[in-house]
């Protein structure tokens, strides 16, 4: 009962650390730089209470590792975005969601569900606040992420089953799956500042921790309907890719590919592990360095500007240009990065209930390869031209991507163990005695 207790509180704690971070960083409104740098601190301070209280909470199916990646990457968001005014709300909210993401990870039942209402709720205020005319499917996501907070808010009110099938729309929604995509393919290109490389590890982490309680009980029908819709959203992610030209649309439609191939091996397995976690976890990573990269450029060339337009960056900016090679190649699947340590593992581990759904898979993470490299090769090379101004990453933007390939690698690189051994924590008291007695 006490530990119970002590967890609580510590849930609660990690709750609280960046929604006063938050707090505090609106209070300096009129000041951009002083708003950027108290976020990026509480954001730091936020990832160290999570390091230094996370062994006093239950380990979920899904294992710590998200909890360790939602404020890693709220920090590095901050951290490569430019210091603008435009930007404060971004940073502030980043803080804001943090807080109630770490809600959801750390809190069971109703607190947790009205966290998930809360969070979706947000995003389709922001995609609103951010609307534009010229952009029409913003109102899809607007009402997919309504649909996700309507749905979380019904999850408390009904019982079961139907309170299961209502949460199993929130992760759709969240972990995106067709046809309830749209909601993250209108985040990742309209909401502005740190906001998209931030969500796209955030979101998706919040639905699989979900999904990991959720998908274990639902019949078997819904699985096999989650399995088609997936194998559908892997291909159609990966053919949207391909012929995008938009950076941002590409990088949305790319993840999106790589969050459906999840979906497919939760069905078969229907039980969760850490490397669903290291998948979703690495993906969202990557995507999020890729923005962060994207990011730079349009610091330096404005925000409309057209990819086709800029080339010839490897000669003038050389960081640049290292860490966004390495970071594109963690995100295509590669070795010896997370994404890859990832995805290999579940095709190992999984059962597999169709060959044609495994070529599927295969070929949309191929396709990966493709589009990826399409879009490194075409802003990296080509001839230099004399009418820009080639600036290499400032030091705050050097080191917001130095961290993302740091942390890839080292999930690539961590061995398999790590991701396995917090499976002792969900066995009962009475198998731990008996396992005591053994030895």
């Amino acid at each position: 009962m006490v530990a119970m207790k002590d967890a609580a509180l510590v849930a609660w704690l990690l709750t609280a650390v960046p929604i006063v971070g938050a707090i505090t960083s609106a209070a300096l409104w009129s000041h951009p730089d002083r708003v950027k740098r108290t976020s990026l601190i509480w954001s730091a301070i936020s990832f160290g209470t999570v390091i230094g209280f996370s062994g006093a909470l239950g380990a979920p199916p899904e294992g710590f590792l998200p909890l360790y990646l939602v404020p890693l990457t709220a920090a590095i968001s901050i951290l490569g975005q430019p210091v603008h005014g435009d930007h404060r709300l971004s940073w502030i909210m980043t803080l804001l969601l943090l807080g109630l993401g770490l809600c959801v990870l750390t809190s069971q039942n109703v607190t947790g569900a009205v966290a998930l209402m809360l969070i979706s709720a947000i995003v389709g205020v922001l995609l609103y606040r951010y609307h534009s005319a010229l952009w029409p499917m913003s109102w899809w996501g607007i009402g997919t992420y309504g649909l996700a907070a309507a749905c979380a808010g019904a999850s408390i009110v009904i019982g079961p089953p139907l309170s299961s099938m209502a949460l199993l729309l929130v992760c759709a929604v969240l972990l995106p799956l067709v046809p309830f995509h749209d909601g993250h393919l209108t985040a990742l290109t309209r909401l502005p500042g740190s906001l998209p490389s931030f969500i796209v590890v955030l979101l998706p982490i919040a639905g699989l921790h979900e999904l990991a309680t959720v998908l274990p009980a639902v019949p078997d029908v819904v699985a096999w309907t989650v399995s088609f819709f997936a194998l559908a959203g892997a291909l159609y992610g990966a053919m949207r890719a391909l012929v995008q030209s938009r950076v941002r649309l590409l990088l949305a439609y790319g993840s999106f590919s790589f969050f459906s191939m999840l979906w497919w091996f939760a069905a078969a397995t229907r039980s969760a592990t850490p490397r669903w976690a290291l998948l979703v976890g690495t993906v969202g990573l990557a995507t999020s360095g890729l923005l962060v990269a994207w990011q730079v450029v349009r610091t330096r060339y404005g925000d409309d500007v057209d990819p086709q337009a800029i080339s010839g960056l490897a000669t003038g900016m050389p960081r640049y240009a290292v860490l966004l090679s390495l970071v594109a190649l963690a995100a295509m699947g590669l070795p010896p990065f997370g994404v890859f340590a990832g995805f290999i593992g579940l095709l190992l581990a999984a059962p597999f209930p169709s060959i044609a759904g495994l070529f599927i898979t295969l070929l949309a993470w191929l396709a990966a390869s493709w589009y990826i490299m399409q879009m490194v090769q075409r802003l990296l090379f080509g001839t230099r031209r004399p009418d820009l101004r080639y600036t290499d990453l400032l030091r705050a933007e050097f080191a917001s991507l130095l961290i993302v390939v740091l942390a890839l690698l080292a999930l690539g690189l961590a061995p398999a163990t790590l991701f396995t051994v917090d499976q002792a924590f969900h066995r009962t008291d009475a198998a731990m005695e008996s396992l005591t007695w053994n030895k």
